[in-house]
């Protein structure tokens, strides 16, 4: 069985919400960021990088990067989250997967932020903003809606939806978004997404220090 190693609102969400659409069976696992536990111990015995998500697929295989585990899910899943490697669509997902990964969810975790993982004072706040808001404008332009790749819902699509997440939990206006507030809203509406919210609760935030 799959076991996710996961936050509260982190980007392990991502691979949460897509093992819960997928209908795999998989077992979810809350760490402590600040204490770097989790339930077994210590959490950094099992990803030294000690960041959320891991997920194991093994007894002693662990797999670390938002990007790579939501592509191993798909790889899973019977579902149709990602293309045939013979087509075009099947390298536009990775730019997506790839163009999250660098552009906007490293952008999002500001190195000014006091303590949080998330910028948390006005100035964090700011810069952040002047960072992601080009590129979420790139992403507004190309959307093809509903989903990233048109009508499918696809193995980006949970990533996105980490950052427009972050966008409501930091008070950042959608105005001139609203494709991506639209896909925010639909992703709202999905019966995984309502799960996973649920399940996963208050959104972890790293105590200043």
């Amino acid at each position: 069985m799959l076991r996710l190693f996961y936050a509260s609102g982190t980007s392990a969400m991502a691979p949460h919400i897509l093992l819960t659409d997928a209908g795999l069976d998989f077992e979810a696992e809350k760490v402590n960021l600040d204490r770097k536990t989790w339930r077994g111990g210590d959490y950094n015995q099992i990803n030294p990088k000690s960041y959320v998500p891991t997920l194991q697929i093994s007894p002693s295989t662990y797999l670390t990067e938002c990007a790579v585990i939501l592509e191993y899910i798909a790889s899973k899943a019977k579902g149709d989250y990602r293309s045939s490697e013979d087509s075009m669509a099947y390298w536009r997902e990775r730019m997506w997967l790839n163009y999250i990964a660098t552009e906007l969810h490293k952008n999002f975790i500001s190195p000014f932020r006091r303590g949080n993982w998330l910028p948390n004072t006005a100035n964090s706040k700011k810069l952040v903003w002047q960072r992601v808001a080009p590129r979420l404008q790139y992403v507004e332009e190309r959307l093809q809606g509903p989903w990233l790749m048109g009508k499918r819902f696809s193995m980006a699509d949970p990533y996105l939806f980490v950052m427009t997440n972050w966008m409501r939990r930091l008070g950042f206006s959608f105005d001139g978004l609203q494709k991506l507030q639209a896909f925010d809203e639909s992703m709202r509406e999905r019966p995984s997404v309502k799960e996973v919210l649920k399940i996963e609760g208050k959104p972890h935030s790293v105590t200043d220090g």
